[in-house]
């Protein structure tokens, strides 16, 4: 059909009508169907009035307290009025078949430090149990995954909950506590836990990522202390290598397995001592956005995987 026809094209009847005229043509009359399908005798009078007139045709002979009888056009709509309803209740099952998989796209978002941790093995086994899922992974700061929710860019996000405002839900799933992160070689490497001001004039690495910056630099700011920032990057990997390679200590809350820079050189991971609020990691998503299957089965998935005590590529804390 072309966009001529689909502009003129006008369907004058309903399949509620040919229902009712199917039910008067298989039974023989208008009281039968009435009583079949518990429909007023008036509504399917009416019904077959109408199609006829729509038609053009005399759908039904009517005798008199014999009921109805179908025509020789009325037996050929009947037919395909039959195989109409049919492919309308099709319809219904197919749109309720899509609806209950867990197929199409899904957008997810990731805090950029965890995903090279968490995100490929719960892809891995989410697309196992559902592999009719687009999954696509897309990785940020908290601020700029909070605003690709608002712009309905990603579905959910795997972040932190830091500034989070009313329009976002998000529910928590484990706890990551600060650490300072050292050179294998450090002398306070083996120590059991660190204050911060034990480290108060030696070099600072930050990681200067938006709003998890804030986070870092507020620690100091509770005990009093003006770190000693002598570099900074937004990339993880390079402020690990910057510590590696002893340019000073960091703070950070992701704990990846691999103990080692990629320079090769080993890290350690030494708990800050001291009563601090630990980062919360959880799922955020736009509130009032409808969730997709795929959404709804991602976020169980996460659950199941995703705990304080156990997160995956993450490393135990001491």
């Amino acid at each position: 059909m072309n966009d001529l026809d689909l502009r003129t094209f006008s369907m004058r009847f309903t399949l509620r009508q040919l229902a009712y005229f199917v039910a008067a043509g298989e039974v023989g009359g208008v009281t039968l169907a009435s009583e079949r399908i518990n429909v007023s005798q008036p509504s399917i009078s009416a019904a077959i009035s109408q199609l006829e007139a729509e038609f053009g045709l005399q759908l039904f002979v009517r005798h008199h307290a014999q009921g109805l009888s179908l025509t020789p056009a009325g037996q050929r709509l009947l037919h395909a009025a039959k195989a109409l309803l049919q492919q309308a209740e099709d319809l219904h099952g197919i749109a309720d078949e899509v609806a209950k998989s867990v197929s199409g796209p899904l957008q997810v978002g990731s805090f950029r430090t965890l995903a090279p941790m968490l995100i490929p093995e719960l892809c891995k086994g989410f697309l196992a149990q559902y592999p009719a899922v687009k999954l696509q992974v897309s990785e940020d700061d908290e601020a700029a995954l909070i605003a690709k929710l608002r712009r309905a860019e990603i579905n959910l996000a795997l972040t932190y909950a830091i500034h989070l405002t009313d329009d976002i839900a998000f529910e928590p799933l484990a706890e990551l506590p600060t650490y300072i992160l050292l050179p294998a070689d450090d002398p306070l490497a083996n120590e059991k836990s660190i204050e911060l001001s034990v480290l108060a004039e030696k070099p600072f690495i930050l990681l200067d990522m938006p709003l998890s910056k804030e986070y870092f630099l507020n620690l100091f700011v509770t005990h009093g202390i003006t770190p000693n920032i002598t570099a900074r990057s937004v990339s993880p990997e390079t402020v690990r290598s910057f510590v590696a390679c002893g340019f000073g200590y960091s703070l950070m809350t992701a704990r990846p397995m691999n103990m080692a820079a990629v320079n090769g050189k080993q890290l350690a991971y030494v708990p800050l001592a001291g009563d601090h609020p630990p980062m919360v990691l959880g799922i955020a998503t736009l509130k009032g956005l409808r969730k997709t299957r795929a959404t709804e089965r991602f976020e169980e998935h996460c659950r199941e995987l995703m705990t304080t005590v156990n997160l995956p590529g993450m490393a135990p804390m001491r």
